[in-house]
C-alpha cells in the first residue's frame, strides 16, 4: 500500500510539474492510473484531495486556477517550485531552530520539525545544535482556535473563505466573505487581516470570535494582496495603542490586569475599586465592554455612551 501510494504521489507530481496549462480533476483522473481505478467519483476526489495536501505537505507548491467556464485546474510550475542551494551560518541555523520551537506547542509543531530535517538534508550543518546556544530560551506561540490552520493554509494557497464571526457588540455572529491576506500574533491574541469582500474594505478579524467552521470558497482573489500588511499596528489603533487622549475609569481591584498594564495613573478607591487612566483611542469602547460588570467608564461622555450601548445591544441579544 505504501509503494502504492508513493508510485501514486510521484505520478501526480509529475503531470502537475509537466503541464504548461491547469489541469482539471478529469484530466488527472484519466491520466493517472490508479486514479481511474478509484470505484466511485467521492473515492477519487477523497483520494485525490488527500494527495494534493501530502505533496503540498512535502513541499510542492500546487496553484489553483479557475478557467473561463468556472472550472478548476492544478498546476505546480516549475519556477516556483525551485529552489537555491542553502547555506547557513551558525546564528542562521540558531535562528530557524529557535523559529520551529516557538511552534512545539502550536499546530504547526510536526511541520517546523519537518522543515528542519528538510534544512538538515539540504545542508544545514549536522553539528550545529539550532537550540543548543539558546537553550535558556523557552519561546511559545499558543494556538488553541480551531480557525488558525484552515486560515493558514488558505493564507498560503490564495482561496476566498467564508466564516461567521461574532463582533464585540452583538449577541449573534454574522457571516463573513474574505479573502485572507496574513495571520499574527498581538499580545497573545491571532488575528487575521483580509478582504471584506461584502463590505469592500481591508479588515482585521479576531480568531477567537470567529464561530463555527472556515469554509474555502472557489476563485481567485478579486484584488491584489498588499506587499505589507499591518496587522499589528491595526489592532493597536484599535486598542487605543495610538491615542492622543485620555479616559478615565473604574475597575474592580482584582480584574483587569491587560487595563493596569495599559495604565498611565492608578489610585485606589476602596471597597475593592480603583480609578485608572488608559490610553483612549479607535475601538476602546469594545474592549471596554469585554470585561463586564468589573469596568465603569468615568470619563469622556462620548466613550461612556459608546460602552453603554453596546452593553444594551448585548443584553437585547
Amino acid at each position: 500500500m505504501a509503494i502504492a501510494k508513493a508510485e501514486r504521489l510521484m505520478n501526480l507530481a509529475l503531470c502537475l510539474l509537466g503541464t504548461r496549462r491547469p489541469l482539471s480533476k478529469r484530466e488527472l483522473r484519466e491520466s493517472i492510473e490508479a486514479y481511474l481505478e478509484a470505484g466511485s467519483d467521492d473515492s477519487f476526489n477523497r483520494m485525490f484531495e488527500r494527495d494534493k495536501d501530502d505533496l503540498r505537505e512535502l513541499g510542492l507548491v500546487i496553484e489553483t486556477v479557475e478557467n473561463l467556464d468556472g472550472e478548476t485546474g492544478y498546476l505546480a510550475r516549475r519556477d516556483s517550485n525551485r529552489l537555491p542551494p542553502i547555506t547557513l551560518d551558525a546564528e542562521e541555523a540558531a535562528a530557524l531552530g529557535l523559529a520551529a520551537k516557538v511552534w512545539q506547542q502550536a499546530r504547526l509543531a510536526g511541520a517546523a520539525s519537518g522543515a528542519l530535517q528538510k534544512l538538515r538534508a539540504a545542508g544545514l550543518p549536522e553539528d550545529v545544535d539550532p537550540y543548543g546556544a539558546h537553550g535558556a530560551l523557552e519561546p511559545r506561540i499558543p494556538v488553541h482556535e480551531a480557525a488558525f490552520e484552515p486560515l493558514m493554509l488558505a493564507c498560503r494557497d490564495r482561496r476566498p473563505v467564508v466564516f461567521d464571526y461574532r463582533k464585540a457588540n452583538a449577541a449573534q455572529p454574522g457571516q463573513r466573505n474574505v479573502e485572507p491576506w496574513a495571520l499574527e500574533c498581538w499580545r497573545g491574541h491571532w488575528y487575521l487581516a483580509g478582504w471584506d469582500r461584502d463590505r469592500g474594505a481591508e479588515r482585521v478579524f479576531r480568531l477567537s470570535r470567529i464561530t463555527g467552521k472556515v469554509r474555502s470558497r472557489s476563485g481567485r482573489f478579486t484584488v491584489p494582496v498588499p506587499d505589507v500588511v499591518t496587522v499589528r499596528e491595526t489592532v493597536a489603533s484599535w486598542a487605543g495603542e495610538t491615542a492622543d487622549r485620555s479616559a478615565r475609569i473604574r475597575l474592580r481591584s482584582d480584574a483587569g490586569y491587560p487595563l493596569r498594564a495599559k495604565a498611565t495613573t492608578v489610585r485606589e478607591l476602596g471597597d475593592g475599586w480603583d480609578e485608572l487612566e488608559i490610553p483612549y483611542g479607535h475601538g476602546l469602547d469594545a474592549w471596554l465592554v469585554e470585561f463586564g460588570p468589573d469596568v465603569v467608564v468615568l470619563e469622556p461622555a462620548e466613550l461612556r455612551a459608546d460602552v453603554v450601548d453596546r452593553l444594551r445591544a448585548v443584553a437585547k441579544g
